[in-house]
């Protein structure tokens, strides 16, 4: 079924991460959209001054990243790895970004709002995020004044941040949900209830590879226990639909289930070329296969790092030389083949 390490994450069979983000803004300064220049600039020291001081027993854990500095494969390599957003790099403010080194904590500075910080953990481990936020959070708060009102909570640029501020999510990997077309009625069932799913970069992105987020809509009126408690209550029951659901195709027609991953795992070992939404598609159904036992020569762990390389910005820092879509299709087929037909050695 999974590699040692992936048993001990919880729920790794179908989260493949959880994500708390807490927004925030500085007292003494105007929202993002409003300031200028020489705002943009203190902010930005005021936080480097916090986590990098001299003093600081975290300030060696952390990296600084100059967004204005960095080319767009690099923006786009973060964005990849969740620890940015799209719209960090897409923002014409003077803005930045730190990062812990095991990419846990992630700061981004000057975006829709002046602090977004997130914790990441792999797996269904929402607790576990929001501890790290918190903390990440509470060392800050030490230094600065955060936008504060008694009866509305931490002031943020969009209303629907007002509140507690934290937006909760779960990346989750759905292929029998998608394939049974029950998907839409998790949509329509998740609105209800003030949840939203989404594609695997947020809002307005497609669920490559199956992959949807499922997050908070609104921070309001709830705390940050409610909050974590929600999500992971309705991940959980998606968790159980999506198994039941492997379960079921999987016994309607064993020869034909298994046929159709084994076919996968062939072309993904033997393609010379291969379009970044094709590798998606039979890695998801590669990874279901491993799941249930069904292939055995290959770990998760192979299969998720194969999945983040060859995302766009991450293929294209590998393949440093690649000039046109034809050469990444070759490239990206070779290191998927390459990876693969290792594990039979």
């Amino acid at each position: 079924m999974f590699d040692k390490e992936a048993k001990k994450i919880p729920e790794s069979d179908i989260v493949m991460t959880s994500r708390v983000r807490m927004a925030r803004n500085l007292k003494e300064y105007p929202f993002p959209v409003r300031m200028d220049l020489g705002q943009s600039v203190r902010i930005i020291n005021s936080i480097k001054d916090i986590i990098f001081n001299k003093d600081s027993a975290i300030s060696k854990n952390f990296l600084y990243f100059d967004l204005q500095k960095l080319n767009n494969i690099e923006k786009l390599v973060l964005v990849e790895k969740h620890l940015i957003s799209k719209e960090l790099i897409d923002n014409k403010r003077l803005c930045a970004a730190i990062i812990s080194k095991d990419e846990k904590i992630s700061i981004m500075i000057n975006e829709e709002d002046h602090l977004r910080i997130q914790g990441m953990m792999p797996g269904m481990q929402l607790d576990e995020a929001l501890d790290i936020c918190n903390k990440t959070d509470d060392l800050l708060e030490e230094n600065v004044d955060y936008a504060f009102d008694d009866r509305l909570g931490y002031l943020t640029s969009c209303p629907t941040n007002i509140g507690t501020g934290i937006r909760a999510s779960v990346m989750m990997h759905l292929p029998a949900i998608t394939m049974t077309g029950y998907i839409k009625g998790i949509l329509e069932a998740c609105s209800k209830v003030g949840v939203t799913v989404r594609g695997l970069y947020g809002e307005n992105t497609e669920a490559l590879g199956n992959m949807f987020q499922v997050s908070n809509q609104v921070t309001l009126g709830q705390s940050e226990e409610e909050i974590i408690f929600n999500i992971k209550n309705i991940a959980t029951q998606i968790i159980d639909q999506e198994r039941a659901l492997r379960d079921d195709l999987y016994k309607q027609n064993t020869y034909m289930f298994e046929d159709k991953i084994q076919r996968s795992l062939g072309i993904l070992r033997s393609a010379r070329v291969m379009t970044s939404e094709e590798s998606h598609k039979l890695l998801s159904e590669v990874r279901v296969g491993i799941d249930m036992g069904i292939i055995k020569d290959v770990d998760i762990k192979t299969v998720n790092e194969l999945m983040a390389v060859i995302q766009p910005g991450s293929l294209q820092a590998v393949l440093a030389n690649s000039s046109g879509q034809l050469e990444r299709d070759v490239g990206r087929a070779d290191i998927i083949r390459k990876k693969l037909n290792k594990t039979k050695e």
